[in-house]
């Protein structure tokens, strides 16, 4: 049976009155078949329409929602199944992972649709024509794909599968239809920087303003890559030399074409000990989700907060977790925190064994890299880790342990934030106005 499966109904909605429930499924609206969260999108409206339904049993019935104008319709639905990628991608994150992590880790997707709905970068090598068509018909834009190379060999050579169709012809297309495009290239040393960067960067910044961005990101290198091929990391020496040649060039491009197309990843500055570009620099953060910009942003945010903190109801002691990567950051606001707010606060930078030390981005840490790290150290009253560590709706790290998990076997309470100095000032808030009550 094709159609949604409603997984909620909010009560009082225009779906409750109705007389929807969780568990059917909406099979059309107005007599238009839906075969995904786009169709409902795309047809979903506030005013009268007649829905298609199925009970659990199968049975078909045609009710009438009538919201409000500009009132929600109440429904929430399950996230549709990905397609599979098919790619076998030399830098493959997922090729990389040890065993016993979560199970959906291991799920290589690849799926236009959640490019639309979620963000994900897709590499297109599995786009039919029907889908194409759909995209352009249906204005299915912002679009995030992942190019690496616009180079049809090398391409292939990068995502290890012959006879993929050549992207900058798909993206030519698309730009023709005004949809709009975020790229990504995955920097490999050796393989697709040098001329083959240059000619990819020219290709698609010949393609602005529908290709709207692109981000270079440092390839990502855990210590389970046994038996497959051998790639170069990016080190210091590399960071510091791609940085020297890319971000003149970096500012050369956005000033030609008057905004921040070509964006750097964060992690090159990082590992080059470099200084970053002005927020400014990085426009609306487009690259957001791919580690660009996300200092910058949190240095900004850092000052502001500073500025407007003040003393705690009650002192606190606590310990705060978070990668190598960000620890300089980190642990500047902190300092400046402690000091506002009269707190104390011990920052802890916790390797990552789980895949290996040269990962060091926060939210790939696990539950037993922070208990290993952390064990017989004086924690304080409470343990605070960004929430970026753990799975949405799911509250647990990628080994599978939970938050509570960690605090019982360390005897300190944990407790996760929002991964911003805001966030942090506020929980800090928080817990002590809580102690103050307890008092």
């Amino acid at each position: 049976m094709t159609g949604l499966p409603i997984e909620t109904v909010q009560p009082g909605s225009p779906a409750d009155r109705a007389g929807l429930t969780p568990g059917e499924r909406l099979l059309a609206i107005d007599g238009h078949r839906l075969r995904d969260l786009i169709d409902y999108s795309w047809l979903a409206s506030d005013d009268e329409a007649e829905l298609t339904v199925a009970d659990r049993n199968g049975e078909r019935r045609i009710v009438l929602m009538e919201p409000a104008p500009g009132e929600p319709t109440g429904l929430t639905f399950a996230p549709p199944e990905p397609k599979r990628c098919g790619n076998n991608c030399v830098f493959c994150f997922v090729h990389q992972l040890p065993k016993g992590l979560r199970r959906p880790l291991y799920v290589k997707d690849e799926d236009y649709r959640l490019s639309f709905l979620q963000g994900t970068y897709v590499t297109l090598t599995n786009l039919k024509e029907s889908e194409l068509r759909r995209i352009i018909r249906q204005r299915l834009s912002p679009l995030y794909i992942s190019v690496h190379a616009t180079g049809p060999l090398l391409r292939e050579q990068l995502l290890g599968r012959s006879g993929i169709p050549p992207i900058l012809e798909q993206l030519t297309r698309l730009a023709a239809a005004r949809i709009q495009m975020h790229t990504q290239v995955v920097l490999c040393p050796g393989l697709n920087d040098g001329p083959h960067l240059e000619q990819t960067v020219s290709d698609l910044a010949a393609l602005y303003p529908a290709v709207q961005s692109l981000a270079v990101v440092p390839v990502g290198l855990t210590s389970h890559r046994q038996r497959l091929p051998l790639l170069t990391p990016v080190d210091r020496a590399y960071a510091g030399a791609f940085l020297d040649q890319w971000l003149p060039r970096m500012r050369a491009l956005n000033k030609h074409l008057g905004e921040p197309f070509l964006q750097l990843a964060d992690e090159f500055f990082l590992k080059a000990d470099r200084s970053f570009p002005t927020l400014k620099e990085y426009g609306d953060l487009p690259q957001w989700e791919n580690g660009v910009g996300m200092v910058p942003w949190f240095q900004h945010q850092a000052d502001r907060v500073i500025k407007r903190a003040r003393p705690l109801a009650r002192r606190l002691t606590a310990t705060v977790v978070t990668g190598c990567s960000s620890a300089g950051v980190v642990g500047e606001f902190l300092q400046g925190l402690a000091a506002k707010t009269g707190s104390v606060l011990t920052l802890h930078a916790v390797p990552n064994r789980l895949f290996g030390e040269s990962v060091t981005v926060t939210g790939l840490l696990s539950g037993g890299d922070i208990q290993m790290a952390l064990h017989r150290q004086d924690l304080g009253e409470v343990i605070l880790l960004p929430a970026v560590m753990i799975k949405e709706g799911e509250c647990c790290f990628l080994d599978g342990q939970t938050p509570a998990d960690l605090g019982r076997a360390l005897g300190t309470p944990v407790v996760p934030f929002a991964a911003t100095p805001g966030g942090i000032y506020s929980t800090l808030r928080k817990l002590a106005a809580r102690k103050e009550k307890n008092r």
